[in-house]
């Protein structure tokens, strides 16, 4: 289940890309899937273990092209181990939400995107979240533990990627079936075992038929409902290109003709 439109992120194969925050992988898996280098980032180390298996075995399937590059590495947000200007485009879904410097988590992820590169970040839309927020507390910090900390606004996050140095290029709303699901699970408790509700269990296996199946008639109801009940925001920006940098682009084509 992909959360990132990867037409509007704009990769193509051979491209160097971050998914930070990658969880178990579901960006990554794609990324390599369409011949682009990828290093899946994530505090978690059980769950980078996981990845490096699900790869493995895609490799092994030949998922994979076989020249194209992986890794894996256990990092912050605020603090990455990555070279300036590293990576094509960066993914970080799901992710800002958790962290209570996100300023400096966008900083990061600005400069280790490369001029003109695209980042794509995708947080909970604000009106679905504010009904989990109110249906239980036990949804969100500081109850739990790495919870969400906040809930973001369109409008506050285009402003936060500015203020990082990033144009914001677009945005849209996904997985608007997913909503009602995480209400239902806030009214029994989200903490609480899916089978524990026969009404949760339902709609979860719904939400299972709907993503291994991908039928027509969810596809577009989903597609429908996006713009009001998407329970993911997600927007695009962009890394501008300085004017130093054009220059030495320049100089260096110049130079690249300049008979030995």
């Amino acid at each position: 289940m992909l959360t990132v439109d990867y037409g509007r992120l704009g990769l193509r194969p051979g491209d160097r890309v971050l998914d930070l925050g990658c969880g178990f992988g579901r960006h990554a898996y794609e990324v390599l899937r369409r011949g682009a280098a990828v290093v899946a980032c994530d505090l978690g180390i059980d769950e980078l273990r996981q990845v490096r298996g699900v790869v493995a075995a895609m490799y092994l399937d030949g998922e994979i092209p076989e020249k194209v590059s992986f890794g894996t590495t256990a990092g912050d947000a605020t603090s990455m181990p990555f070279d300036d200007d590293s990576f094509d485009h960066v993914i970080a879904s799901e992710v800002l939400e958790h962290i209570h410097d996100d300023d400096g988590a966008l900083t990061e992820l600005t400069r280790v995107l490369r001029p003109g590169g695209t980042l794509a970040a995708t947080v909970p839309a604000a009106l679905p979240e504010r009904i989990c927020w109110a249906l239980s507390d036990d949804y969100h910090a500081p109850n739990v533990i790495g919870g969400h900390v906040r809930i973001y606004r369109r409008s506050e996050l285009n402003s936060k990627m500015t203020t990082a140095g990033l144009v914001p290029v677009g945005s849209h709303r996904a997985h608007a079936l997913h909503s009602p699901y995480w209400w239902l699970r806030c009214a029994v408790g989200p903490n609480q075992p899916v089978e524990d509700s026969r009404l949760v269990s339902l709609y979860h296996r719904l939400l299972t038929w709907d993503i291994v199946k991908a039928p027509r008639v969810t596809r577009l109801t989903e597609c429908l409902l996006n713009p009001v009940l998407g329970k993911s925001l997600v927007m695009y920006a962009t890394k501008p290109v300085s004017a130093a940098t054009i220059g030495a682009t320049r100089q260096a084509g110049e130079l690249s003709h300049v008979p030995a």
